[in-house]
């Protein structure tokens, strides 16, 4: 069986989604599990649960302090170890993302990854459109980012949990790779152009000042890495592109900017009813 973990949430209900549409025999794992998954809590160490598991696709529990998102993973891959997993999936971050604020917890779990003693494989995934459309900023009528001219390379959710899918189905062939998952670079004009809105750069002290004073409901460790994100492509750190998606895929990736636009557009203020 295949498990993926943090299957209530997009990228993993997204990948268990896929597997399913493939015929494969999968399950799904959460620490709010609905009817079929299994209960996976990885703060519940003595807790988990993987016999009868063949491949682990381990969705990082990224949503943390880095010791704590270290220590959930830790206790998985041990648990994956004692209950004979024949091999562990992770999706982690793009190699050009080492700058990025949330970087190391991903490269400390590759080095577990790597150690535990059974095949692996690493997706390195680029950032999501959906996530570059959604942290696009509405101010009468128009888009704003600390983005600048900078370009993102892309990737849609569904095309990565596609990828994911597929190798999780027969990963033998993929034992030791690390895949680097990027898009096609689009940029916020490209996105407010989709939308037929003009696009206003701010400036990256104005925009963490709006993630500290404007955004409470943000954890204390998100407005460093949210502002790591929009500094490396304002400079040009993350616009890179690969061939590794569409290989594993077999054919080109998704458009980026049809997702990054319905993202952004969902977050765009109505207007009252009169």
């Amino acid at each position: 069986m295949i498990l993926v973990t943090g299957a209530n949430g997009n990228l993993g209900s997204a990948t268990l989604a896929a597997l399913r549409a493939r015929g494969a025999n999968a399950a799904g794992g959460s620490r709010t599990p609905r009817d079929g998954m299994r209960l996976l809590d990885f703060d519940d160490h003595s807790g988990i649960d993987l016999t009868g598991v063949s491949t682990l696709v381990l969705v990082s529990a990224g949503y943390a302090e880095d010791d704590q998102v270290i220590g959930r993973h830790t206790a998985v891959l041990d648990a994956a170890a004692r209950d004979g997993v024949r091999h562990v999936l992770y999706t982690s971050l793009t190699g050009a993302g080492d700058h990025l604020g949330f970087a190391l917890a991903h490269r400390a779990t590759e080095r577990l990854v790597r150690a535990c003693g059974l095949p692996w494989t690493i997706l390195r995934n680029g950032l999501y459109a959906e996530l570059f459309g959604g942290l696009l900023m509405w101010a009468d009528g128009r888009v704003e980012s600390a983005f600048g001219d900078g370009a993102l390379a892309a990737v849609t959710r569904e095309d990565l949990a596609e990828a994911a899918a597929i190798i999780a189905a027969d990963p033998a062939q993929h034992s030791g790779r690390i895949y680097d998952l990027t898009g096609m670079p689009i940029t916020a004009a490209h996105v407010a152009g989709r939308l037929g809105v003009p696009h206003r750069a701010i400036g990256l002290g104005e925009y963490r000042r709006r993630l500290l004073d404007e955004m409470p409901e943000l954890l204390p460790f998100q407005p460093p890495m949210l502002a790591s994100i929009a500094t490396g492509i304002r400079h040009g750190f993350l616009d890179g592109t690969g061939p590794d998606l569409a290989g594993i895929l077999g054919r080109p990736v998704r458009d980026p900017l049809a997702a990054a636009a319905a993202a952004a557009s969902a977050t765009q203020p109505r207007a009252a009813a009169g």
